[in-house]
């Protein structure tokens, strides 16, 4: 019986951790002094959209289960995303970077 106890609270807690927790991408913008202009660089910060609430039994291990497949899922579709837009944005600075008369030497 205390093993049992044991693993709700031990579920319960995980469950607030992970509850509605998605990762998303964002955009910053620095400027680079070698090529003096402005490049931008994707990134992904997680973001807690809500909880689980009060929950028991095998209701809340369905939903412990269905909140840790969003988070994946949403860490893998925005790391794509992030991996997909860097790639273009380090394109979009070289080309920019290569067209500044006298940056980059």
């Amino acid at each position: 019986m205390i093993d049992r106890r044991a693993r709700r609270a031990t579920l319960a807690c995980v469950a607030a951790l992970l509850a509605g927790c998605v990762y998303v991408p964002f955009t910053t913008v620095m400027y680079d002094q070698d090529c003096h202009i402005e490049a931008r660089h994707m990134a992904m910060q997680p973001v807690q959209i809500g909880g689980l609430g009060h929950c028991q039994g095998q209701g809340c291990a369905e939903l412990l289960v269905a909140a840790g497949a969003v988070a994946a899922a949403s860490a893998v579709v925005s790391g794509s995303i992030v991996i997909t837009g860097n790639v273009v944005y380090w394109f979009e600075k070289q080309g920019r970077c290569l067209a500044q008369p006298g940056a980059g030497a």
